[in-house]
Protein backbone atom coordinates (compact mmCIF):
# COMPACT_ATOMS: atom_id res chain seq x y z
CA UNK A 1 0.00 0.00 0.00
CA UNK A 2 2.81 2.55 1.28
CA UNK A 3 6.37 2.28 1.85
CA UNK A 4 6.07 5.17 4.74
CA UNK A 5 7.61 4.55 8.10
CA UNK A 6 5.49 4.94 11.06
CA UNK A 7 6.30 8.61 11.34
CA UNK A 8 6.05 9.82 8.02
CA UNK A 9 2.63 8.00 8.17
CA UNK A 10 1.03 9.86 11.61
CA UNK A 11 2.06 12.96 10.04
CA UNK A 12 0.43 12.36 6.53
CA UNK A 13 -2.46 11.23 8.53
CA UNK A 14 -2.49 14.21 10.76
CA UNK A 15 -3.32 17.07 7.96
CA UNK A 16 -6.86 18.08 7.66
CA UNK A 17 -8.29 20.55 4.76
CA UNK A 18 -9.83 23.93 6.36
CA UNK A 19 -11.97 24.27 4.02
CA UNK A 20 -15.29 22.40 4.43
CA UNK A 21 -16.54 21.83 1.11
CA UNK A 22 -15.18 18.83 -1.11
CA UNK A 23 -13.97 19.82 -4.64
CA UNK A 24 -15.60 16.93 -5.54
CA UNK A 25 -18.56 14.42 -5.20
CA UNK A 26 -17.65 12.62 -1.64
CA UNK A 27 -19.58 9.78 -0.26
CA UNK A 28 -18.60 9.15 3.02
CA UNK A 29 -16.98 5.81 4.08
CA UNK A 30 -16.71 3.52 6.72
CA UNK A 31 -13.62 2.06 7.73
CA UNK A 32 -13.64 -0.93 8.97
CA UNK A 33 -9.93 -1.64 10.85
CA UNK A 34 -9.26 -5.53 11.62
CA UNK A 35 -6.18 -5.68 14.35
CA UNK A 36 -5.39 -9.68 14.20
CA UNK A 37 -3.03 -12.07 15.46
CA UNK A 38 -3.27 -13.80 12.14
CA UNK A 39 -5.77 -14.70 9.48
CA UNK A 40 -10.00 -13.77 10.01
CA UNK A 41 -11.45 -17.07 9.94
CA UNK A 42 -14.91 -15.58 9.70
CA UNK A 43 -14.32 -14.40 6.67
CA UNK A 44 -16.58 -15.68 5.02
CA UNK A 45 -19.40 -13.97 6.69
CA UNK A 46 -17.68 -10.81 6.31
CA UNK A 47 -17.38 -11.56 2.82
CA UNK A 48 -21.31 -11.75 3.11
CA UNK A 49 -21.71 -8.88 5.28
CA UNK A 50 -19.85 -6.67 2.52
CA UNK A 51 -21.19 -7.73 -0.73
CA UNK A 52 -23.17 -5.40 -3.13
CA UNK A 53 -21.86 -2.72 -1.30
CA UNK A 54 -19.13 -1.34 -2.58
CA UNK A 55 -18.16 2.29 -2.23
CA UNK A 56 -19.27 2.46 1.15
CA UNK A 57 -16.61 0.75 2.84
CA UNK A 58 -12.58 0.24 3.36
CA UNK A 59 -10.72 -2.38 5.05
CA UNK A 60 -7.38 -2.09 7.14
CA UNK A 61 -6.07 -5.35 8.02
CA UNK A 62 -3.22 -5.40 10.45
CA UNK A 63 -1.74 -8.98 11.66
CA UNK A 64 1.86 -10.28 12.69
CA UNK A 65 4.33 -9.38 9.94
CA UNK A 66 5.00 -13.01 9.55
CA UNK A 67 1.85 -13.81 8.30
CA UNK A 68 1.60 -10.55 5.91
CA UNK A 69 5.08 -11.94 3.67
CA UNK A 70 3.94 -15.77 3.93
CA UNK A 71 0.17 -15.32 3.39
CA UNK A 72 0.16 -13.02 0.19
CA UNK A 73 -1.97 -10.95 2.27
CA UNK A 74 -3.71 -13.44 4.01
CA UNK A 75 -6.84 -13.65 1.38
CA UNK A 76 -7.51 -14.92 -2.00
CA UNK A 77 -7.92 -13.06 -4.97
CA UNK A 78 -11.22 -11.15 -5.57
CA UNK A 79 -11.68 -11.53 -1.79
CA UNK A 80 -12.55 -8.15 -0.38
CA UNK A 81 -9.56 -8.40 2.04
CA UNK A 82 -7.37 -8.92 -0.56
CA UNK A 83 -4.36 -6.46 -0.54
CA UNK A 84 -6.00 -4.54 2.44
CA UNK A 85 -3.02 -5.58 4.94
CA UNK A 86 -1.28 -2.46 5.89
CA UNK A 87 2.76 -2.39 6.65
CA UNK A 88 2.15 -3.97 10.47
CA UNK A 89 4.59 -4.45 13.18
CA UNK A 90 4.25 -7.44 15.82
CA UNK A 91 1.92 -6.36 18.81
CA UNK A 92 2.14 -8.08 22.44
CA UNK A 93 -1.72 -8.68 24.17
CA UNK A 94 -1.23 -6.01 27.19
CA UNK A 95 1.62 -4.39 25.66
CA UNK A 96 1.80 -0.72 24.65
CA UNK A 97 2.48 -1.83 20.92
CA UNK A 98 -1.23 -2.09 21.18
CA UNK A 99 -1.81 1.23 20.55
CA UNK A 100 0.94 2.15 18.39
CA UNK A 101 -0.89 -1.00 15.73
CA UNK A 102 -4.40 0.50 16.53
CA UNK A 103 -2.70 4.43 15.38
CA UNK A 104 -1.17 2.71 12.47
CA UNK A 105 -4.52 1.30 11.13
CA UNK A 106 -5.95 5.17 11.86
CA UNK A 107 -3.11 6.37 10.19
CA UNK A 108 -3.67 4.48 7.42
CA UNK A 109 -7.66 4.76 6.79
CA UNK A 110 -7.02 8.34 7.10
CA UNK A 111 -5.23 8.61 3.94
CA UNK A 112 -8.16 7.70 2.37
CA UNK A 113 -10.50 11.28 2.63
CA UNK A 114 -13.40 9.66 2.09
CA UNK A 115 -13.16 7.36 5.31
CA UNK A 116 -15.71 9.03 7.80
CA UNK A 117 -16.05 6.55 10.53
CA UNK A 118 -13.72 4.31 11.90
CA UNK A 119 -14.11 1.12 13.46
CA UNK A 120 -12.15 -1.45 15.05
CA UNK A 121 -12.45 -4.87 15.21
CA UNK A 122 -10.48 -8.45 15.72
CA UNK A 123 -10.74 -12.12 14.08
CA UNK A 124 -13.10 -12.82 16.51
CA UNK A 125 -15.73 -9.99 15.83
CA UNK A 126 -19.03 -10.43 13.80
CA UNK A 127 -21.54 -8.31 12.51
CA UNK A 128 -24.92 -7.81 14.41
CA UNK A 129 -27.05 -6.45 11.50
CA UNK A 130 -26.62 -5.94 7.78
CA UNK A 131 -24.13 -3.06 6.31
CA UNK A 132 -27.31 -0.66 5.17
CA UNK A 133 -28.14 -0.82 9.12
CA UNK A 134 -24.83 -0.33 10.20
CA UNK A 135 -23.59 2.16 7.69
CA UNK A 136 -26.66 4.55 8.44
CA UNK A 137 -25.77 3.62 12.32
CA UNK A 138 -22.57 4.92 12.17
CA UNK A 139 -22.52 7.57 9.13
CA UNK A 140 -25.74 9.06 10.67
CA UNK A 141 -24.22 9.56 14.24
CA UNK A 142 -23.09 12.78 15.79
CA UNK A 143 -21.08 11.66 18.33
CA UNK A 144 -18.49 8.73 18.35
CA UNK A 145 -17.96 5.36 20.57
CA UNK A 146 -15.20 5.22 22.86
CA UNK A 147 -16.03 3.72 26.16
CA UNK A 148 -14.66 5.36 29.19
CA UNK A 149 -15.49 5.01 33.26
CA UNK A 150 -14.15 5.83 36.35
CA UNK A 151 -13.64 2.67 38.41
CA UNK A 152 -11.83 2.30 41.88
CA UNK A 153 -9.49 -0.91 42.97
CA UNK A 154 -6.47 -2.67 41.50
CA UNK A 155 -8.00 -2.91 37.89
CA UNK A 156 -8.95 0.85 37.30
CA UNK A 157 -7.24 3.40 39.50
CA UNK A 158 -5.15 0.77 40.85
CA UNK A 159 -3.08 1.01 37.35
CA UNK A 160 -2.24 4.91 37.35
CA UNK A 161 0.86 5.97 37.84
CA UNK A 162 1.92 8.81 39.57
CA UNK A 163 4.73 9.21 37.15
CA UNK A 164 2.11 10.17 34.38
CA UNK A 165 1.71 13.69 37.09
CA UNK A 166 0.79 16.53 35.65
CA UNK A 167 0.02 15.35 32.09
CA UNK A 168 -2.76 13.12 33.75
CA UNK A 169 -4.16 13.70 37.20
CA UNK A 170 -5.65 10.37 39.19
CA UNK A 171 -9.27 11.63 38.89
CA UNK A 172 -8.68 11.88 34.90
CA UNK A 173 -7.70 8.15 34.39
CA UNK A 174 -10.36 6.04 32.68
CA UNK A 175 -10.83 2.89 31.60
CA UNK A 176 -12.62 1.29 28.94
CA UNK A 177 -13.22 -1.12 25.96
CA UNK A 178 -10.42 -1.65 23.34
CA UNK A 179 -12.96 -1.88 20.65
CA UNK A 180 -13.93 1.59 19.31
CA UNK A 181 -16.07 3.64 16.83
CA UNK A 182 -14.54 7.00 16.67
CA UNK A 183 -15.59 9.90 13.33
CA UNK A 184 -12.63 11.50 11.34
CA UNK A 185 -11.93 14.18 13.43
CA UNK A 186 -11.35 12.35 16.34
CA UNK A 187 -9.25 10.12 14.50
CA UNK A 188 -7.22 12.62 13.57
CA UNK A 189 -6.60 14.33 17.35
CA UNK A 190 -6.03 10.24 18.02
CA UNK A 191 -3.18 10.05 15.48
CA UNK A 192 -1.74 13.60 16.01
CA UNK A 193 -1.31 13.06 20.08
CA UNK A 194 2.02 13.90 21.24
CA UNK A 195 1.07 14.68 24.87
CA UNK A 196 -0.49 11.71 26.56
CA UNK A 197 0.42 9.17 24.04
CA UNK A 198 4.33 9.84 25.14
CA UNK A 199 3.06 9.90 28.69
CA UNK A 200 1.41 6.45 28.72
CA UNK A 201 4.36 5.30 26.68
CA UNK A 202 7.16 6.42 29.28
CA UNK A 203 5.12 5.36 32.42
CA UNK A 204 2.11 2.72 31.78
CA UNK A 205 3.82 -0.91 31.77
CA UNK A 206 3.61 -3.95 33.55
CA UNK A 207 -0.03 -4.10 34.51
CA UNK A 208 -0.99 -0.98 33.56
CA UNK A 209 -2.29 -2.30 30.25
CA UNK A 210 -2.34 0.75 27.88
CA UNK A 211 -5.36 -0.30 25.75
CA UNK A 212 -7.59 -0.83 28.11
CA UNK A 213 -6.86 3.12 29.81
CA UNK A 214 -5.22 5.57 26.60
CA UNK A 215 -8.36 6.20 24.42
CA UNK A 216 -10.68 6.44 27.63
CA UNK A 217 -8.47 8.89 29.14
CA UNK A 218 -7.50 10.88 26.30
CA UNK A 219 -11.04 11.46 25.16
CA UNK A 220 -12.72 11.98 28.40
CA UNK A 221 -10.02 14.98 29.07
CA UNK A 222 -9.91 16.15 25.78
CA UNK A 223 -12.85 15.10 24.00
CA UNK A 224 -16.31 14.03 26.49
CA UNK A 225 -18.25 16.27 24.52
CA UNK A 226 -17.97 14.63 21.06
CA UNK A 227 -18.19 10.86 23.04
CA UNK A 228 -21.22 8.96 23.12
CA UNK A 229 -19.01 7.43 26.16
CA UNK A 230 -19.84 3.68 25.46
CA UNK A 231 -18.80 0.97 22.92
CA UNK A 232 -20.34 -0.32 19.95
CA UNK A 233 -19.06 -3.99 20.29
CA UNK A 234 -20.58 -6.90 22.49
CA UNK A 235 -18.43 -8.57 25.29
CA UNK A 236 -19.38 -11.48 27.73
CA UNK A 237 -17.49 -10.40 31.02
CA UNK A 238 -19.92 -12.00 33.33
CA UNK A 239 -17.48 -14.98 33.67
CA UNK A 240 -14.75 -13.17 35.31
CA UNK A 241 -11.01 -12.95 34.62
CA UNK A 242 -8.72 -11.01 32.30
CA UNK A 243 -10.40 -11.98 29.04
CA UNK A 244 -13.92 -12.08 27.92
CA UNK A 245 -16.33 -15.40 27.37
CA UNK A 246 -15.83 -17.18 24.18
CA UNK A 247 -18.41 -18.56 21.97
CA UNK A 248 -18.00 -22.22 19.78
CA UNK A 249 -20.25 -23.61 17.72
CA UNK A 250 -22.90 -24.96 20.13
CA UNK A 251 -23.42 -21.83 21.68
CA UNK A 252 -24.38 -19.91 18.70
CA UNK A 253 -28.26 -19.67 18.31
CA UNK A 254 -30.61 -17.29 16.96
CA UNK A 255 -31.69 -16.53 20.06
CA UNK A 256 -28.49 -15.51 21.50
CA UNK A 257 -28.06 -13.09 18.30
CA UNK A 258 -31.25 -11.69 18.79
CA UNK A 259 -30.64 -10.42 22.59
CA UNK A 260 -27.41 -9.03 21.33
CA UNK A 261 -29.13 -7.70 18.62
CA UNK A 262 -31.04 -5.77 21.00
CA UNK A 263 -33.94 -8.02 22.44
CA UNK A 264 -34.72 -7.06 25.59
CA UNK A 265 -35.27 -4.04 28.32
CA UNK A 266 -31.85 -2.81 27.18
CA UNK A 267 -31.64 1.06 26.53
CA UNK A 268 -29.18 3.37 25.03
CA UNK A 269 -28.69 7.12 23.62
CA UNK A 270 -28.36 7.44 19.98
CA UNK A 271 -28.55 11.38 18.65
CA UNK A 272 -30.04 12.20 21.99
CA UNK A 273 -33.17 9.37 21.26
CA UNK A 274 -33.26 6.05 23.55
CA UNK A 275 -32.94 3.04 21.61
CA UNK A 276 -32.25 -0.34 22.27
CA UNK A 277 -29.81 -0.91 19.38
CA UNK A 278 -26.72 -0.49 21.28
CA UNK A 279 -24.62 -2.73 19.60
CA UNK A 280 -23.53 -3.28 15.99
CA UNK A 281 -20.87 -6.19 16.79
CA UNK A 282 -20.05 -8.59 19.19
CA UNK A 283 -16.99 -10.88 20.18
CA UNK A 284 -15.82 -13.48 20.80
CA UNK A 285 -16.88 -15.91 18.27
CA UNK A 286 -14.10 -19.18 17.92
CA UNK A 287 -13.29 -20.08 14.54
CA UNK A 288 -16.40 -23.34 14.80
CA UNK A 289 -18.55 -20.74 15.36
CA UNK A 290 -18.74 -19.83 11.39
CA UNK A 291 -21.26 -22.33 9.55
CA UNK A 292 -23.77 -21.77 12.56
CA UNK A 293 -23.60 -18.03 11.75
CA UNK A 294 -23.67 -18.25 7.85
CA UNK A 295 -27.10 -20.25 8.53
CA UNK A 296 -28.02 -17.90 10.71
CA UNK A 297 -27.23 -14.72 9.72
CA UNK A 298 -30.14 -14.60 6.38
CA UNK A 299 -32.32 -15.11 9.26
CA UNK A 300 -31.53 -12.81 12.02
CA UNK A 301 -28.69 -10.43 10.80
CA UNK A 302 -30.41 -9.84 7.48
CA UNK A 303 -27.70 -10.24 5.09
Amino acid sequence: MHSMDDKELLWRASMAPKLRQYPFNRVPKVAFLFLTRGPLPLAPLWEMFFRGHDGLFSIYFHSHPAFNATAADGEREGSVFHGRSIPSKEVQWGNFNMIEAERRLLANALLDISNQRFVLLSESCIPLFNFTTIYSYLVGSSKSFVEAYDQPGPVGRGRYNPQMRPAIRIEQWRKGSQWFEMDRALAIEVVSDTKYYSTFRRFCKGSCYSDEHYLPTLVSIRFWRRNSNRSLTWVDWSRGGPHPARFIRGQVTVELLKRLRGGGSRKCQYNGKSTSVCFLFARKFLPNSLVRLLRFAPEVMEF
